[in-house]
């Protein structure tokens, strides 16, 4: 059940048949809240703020990119370079807010009591990969992390009437590392501009 408003504009009908002894300003019921002003509000004026899993964690693997530097090979023998490179994943969710708040932490103790694992809130992998570059090439190194992701609502209840409502939902979905990875080490002959500005002397 997700918070729209029709509900909204149903309180406003309601309101207008009794008339002024019991109108709410106009405002509070035109104007829903959005989804970051609810959750900010959790733990700050609700009698309860509950987050409920729709289903299990999703994984999947998150976008690949580039991790330390290049590696060209200006010589006429295959070289193999040692590159060190250290690379963090972070969550995210949907409406953008910082997950160490009270509605983050509420997240978190769901997720373990749920399903009986673990929320990673970021993921740092530190490392020295070798990689093997043929003549006239450059090589580098790719990381492609291994994500989840967790979709639910959360249900609000105020203490006092919030913007025309006690009870207010809030559809939420967030992504987390998962604490390991998939690389690759990539090599491609260099271009001339490369070539003129890494090998020519």
């Amino acid at each position: 059940m997700f918070r729209t408003r029709a509900r909204a504009a149903g309180f406003v009908a309601a309101v207008a048949v009794v008339g002024s002894l019991t109108a709410v300003p106009a405002a509070q019921a035109d104007d829903p809240p959005s989804d970051k002003e609810l959750l900010e509000k959790c733990g700050n004026g609700t009698k309860s703020c509950v987050f409920h899993p729709s289903g299990q964690p999703t994984e999947f693997t998150g976008e690949r990119h580039q991790v330390g530097d290049f590696a060209y090979n200006c010589t006429s023998r295959k070289q193999r370079s040692s590159l060190s490179w250290s690379d963090t994943t972070g969550e995210s969710n949907s409406v953008g807010l910082s997950m160490s708040a009270t509605f983050g932490v509420i997240f978190k103790t769901t997720v373990t009591t749920s399903f009986e694992h673990t929320w990673t809130s970021s993921h740092t992998e530190t490392q020295t990969t070798n990689v093997d570059v043929r003549p006239g090439e450059v090589g580098w190194i790719t990381r492609a992390p291994r994500m989840q992701s967790v979709e639910g609502t959360y249900e609000l209840v105020f203490k006092d009437r919030y913007k025309g409502h006690y009870y207010w939902y809030v559809p939420f979905k967030a992504t987390g590392p998962l604490g390991v990875s998939n690389k690759s080490q990539l090599t491609r002959p260099m271009t001339a501009k490369e070539k003129a500005s890494y090998c020519d002397e």
